[in-house]
């Protein structure tokens, strides 16, 4: 190879290494906002700490300063968004956590289809007996810091929000010892879910549904997990790592032409992926389900 050609190669590396480093170095975690679903986004708080136990108060803050530090802003935000979910969660047997795909900051309502399997799962756990809790989890803000967050995030594999969505979890399960969790993702979001199975492994209680994880990410914590790449009608392309079907898709909705029958789904709203689409009304997708809810919680199907 001539110098010159090498010397181009060296110094694209070292600039790709460098943003890289300037992401990282300027990216610092953020506070992710838990909120109960159909309210808005409306950060789950705190309604009444007078009534909250003050061996719990004292472990929420003892979390909070070990995630954020001395950021009193962002441990005051995190403690009572702790404290307001145990509040919400203190009478119910299950709590189910989405998480959204694309950058993360999407509540549950931008995601029709999830919203029908949350749907669909609250009315099997009603009809079984239980109580749920249904909560959107966003975490990252629609803004320029949410999303140089969230790239820095993907390059360490969600260590830092993992660790947050975590330590949220095992709050809840310690201090909640009937409390079941289940933690659900779609697209992006199985990462974060895949990862936070992953540290809290030994904690029998918390379980993850997920659907179409991207094709680089192969899941690795299968245990008390259900793994969606196919809805019954369409393989999931972009589980798949069907580019080629990818790119004809898009270019048929860029011609304005008409999607062929059961190949709807899509990837940050406009790269068609065929497939990466789940509702509960799909035979498949409420199979899978409803045999995951019987496996692990005797939930008889309706």
């Amino acid at each position: 190879m001539p110098k010159f050609k090498q010397r181009k190669t060296l110094v694209t590396v070292i600039a790709v290494l460098s943003l890289v480093a300037v992401v990282l170095s300027v990216s610092a975690i953020q506070v992710g906002v838990a909120s109960e679903i159909c309210t808005g986004g409306l950060p789950l708080h705190a309604q009444d700490l007078s009534v909250v136990p003050p061996s719990v108060a004292e472990d929420a803050n003892r979390l909070a300063t070990e995630l954020f530090g001395d950021n009193h802003e962002e441990c005051d935000a995190f403690t009572n968004q702790l404290l307001g979910t145990y509040q919400g969660a203190k009478d119910k047997d299950f709590i189910l956590v989405f998480n959204s795909g694309g950058w993360g900051w999407n509540l549950i309502e931008a995601s029709p289809g999830w919203l029908s399997i949350f749907t669909g799962i609250e009315y099997e756990l009603k009809n079984a007996g239980y109580k749920p809790l249904l909560v959107s989890y966003q975490r990252t803000t629609d803004s320029l810091p949410g999303r140089i967050d969230e790239l820095a995030e993907m390059l360490n594999g969600y260590s830092s929000k993992a660790k947050d969505l975590a330590c949220r979890v095992e709050f809840l399960t310690t201090h909640l010892p009937k409390l079941k969790v289940i933690i659900a993702g779609e697209s992006n979001g199985t990462i974060i879910c895949d990862q936070v199975m992953g540290i809290l492994a030994d904690n029998p209680r918390v379980y993850s549904i997920q659907s179409g994880p991207p094709f680089w990410h192969d899941s690795v914590i299968l245990d008390r997990t259900l793994v969606m790449t196919d809805n019954g009608r369409t393989p999931d392309s972009f589980a798949e790592g069907e580019i080629l079907v990818m790119v004809r898709a898009s270019l048929r909705n860029l011609l304005g032409l008409p999607e062929p029958p059961n190949e709807s789904g899509a990837v940050l709203h406009f790269i068609k992926a065929p497939g990466h689409d789940y509702w509960w009304q799909y035979p498949e997708v409420y199979r899978q389900i409803t045999d995951f809810l019987e496996l692990n919680f005797g939930v008889e199907k309706w």
